[in-house]
């Protein structure tokens, strides 16, 4: 039996969109939120009320199990959504969102949303297209969760959370702690820090203040 697929290199993010103009053109009612680091969003259990766009920022999205234990299941940066469950019938939060660093969003009710979706083409075009890179993007997690070692695991992560395939020159890492890390890639602590090290020394990391991640981190991930 063939195996799986192997996952060659991180999904690249949608392309920028000015959801404020675009809204504005539509006329749709929106509220500007604004939170401070740390900050929660919502919380996993919440009413799902409103569709979320991250105007600027970091938003960590966790769930929580009945022992006590977190996962983080997303990390997310300018120009995606989240909290789109609500447009599926979900009636309450299935994860907690909380701000990674000084985050601004657009925050959009429920009927608002559907009803520009259905009155505006372009947007929902938009939104088909977000929701089929996050599908995708599930997909490539589980089979790297299944298949990796915890090593390429930690080496996609941050090629992913430094938006590789940007035209950027330099991937600067958004602020996260080790812990996250090691609750998106599933290990410990300890092991983050050993791998950090160890990309660090072979030149794939740079610490000057914030963590730049070279390109050349990509050899990890590819490397059988």
């Amino acid at each position: 039996m063939p195996s799986p697929r192997r996952i060659e290199y991180p999904a690249l993010p949608l392309p920028p969109f000015d959801l404020a103009s675009f809204l504005d053109s539509a006329g749709v009612a929106r509220t500007v939120k604004k939170y401070a680091r740390a900050a929660a969003i919502f919380a996993q259990g919440d009413p799902a009320t409103h569709v979320f766009y991250i105007q600027k920022g970091t938003v960590k999205l966790a769930v929580l199990s009945k022992t006590g234990k977190e996962a983080v299941v997303g990390i997310l940066g300018p120009g995606d959504f989240f909290g789109e469950g609500c447009l599926a019938g979900q009636p309450r939060r299935m994860a907690t969102a909380a701000a990674m660093s000084a985050t601004t969003v657009l925050a959009i009710e429920k009927p608002q949303m559907l009803r520009v979706m259905h009155d505006q083409p372009a947007l929902a075009d938009r939104f088909l297209a977000h929701m089929l890179a996050r599908n995708i993007r599930i997909e490539e997690d589980l089979i790297d969760q299944l298949f990796n070692s915890s090593e390429k695991r930690l080496a996609r992560a941050l090629l992913l959370l430094a938006r590789y395939g940007t035209e950027d020159e330099q991937l600067l890492l958004p602020k996260v702690s080790q812990e996250t890390l090691a609750k998106i890639v599933g290990t410990t602590r300890s092991r983050v820090n050993f791998f950090m090290n160890k990309f660090r020394k072979l030149g794939f990391l740079q610490y000057d203040g914030a963590i730049t991640v070279h390109r050349s981190l990509l050899t990890v991930v590819l490397h059988d």
